[in-house]
């Protein structure tokens, strides 16, 4: 569970691209069960990561993890782009307003 959360703050940062200045973390918070996180970082380059996971149907042949959440980073554009997902038992599956739509036939 560790793994997902060190993860997705790696892949935020390393999406964000090559940091040009200092980076200070403004806020950060983890609370970390063995059932449960939430996770959240700030930083003052404009960074943002939240993600929450819970075990669903525990004690039973269904029981998976679900974890939800959001990173937000400034591009060099001057943009923020926000991608929010959800990863359960149907996968990984990010949106975003910067996404392409998907082409349906």
């Amino acid at each position: 569970m560790k793994f997902i959360v060190v993860f997705t703050a790696l892949f935020a940062l390393t999406v964000a691209g090559p940091v040009s200045q200092e980076v200070e973390v403004l806020r950060i918070g983890n609370d970390i069960g063995p059932e449960s996180h939430k996770y959240s970082l700030e930083t003052s380059d404009g960074v943002k990561i939240e993600s929450q996971g819970f075990l669903e149907n525990t004690g039973t042949d269904h029981e998976s993890y679900s974890h939800r959440g959001f990173y937000s980073y400034v591009a060099d554009d001057g943009v923020t782009y926000t991608v929010t997902y959800v990863a359960d038992e149907n996968g990984f599956q990010p949106s975003g307003s910067h996404f392409p739509e998907a082409i349906h036939h």
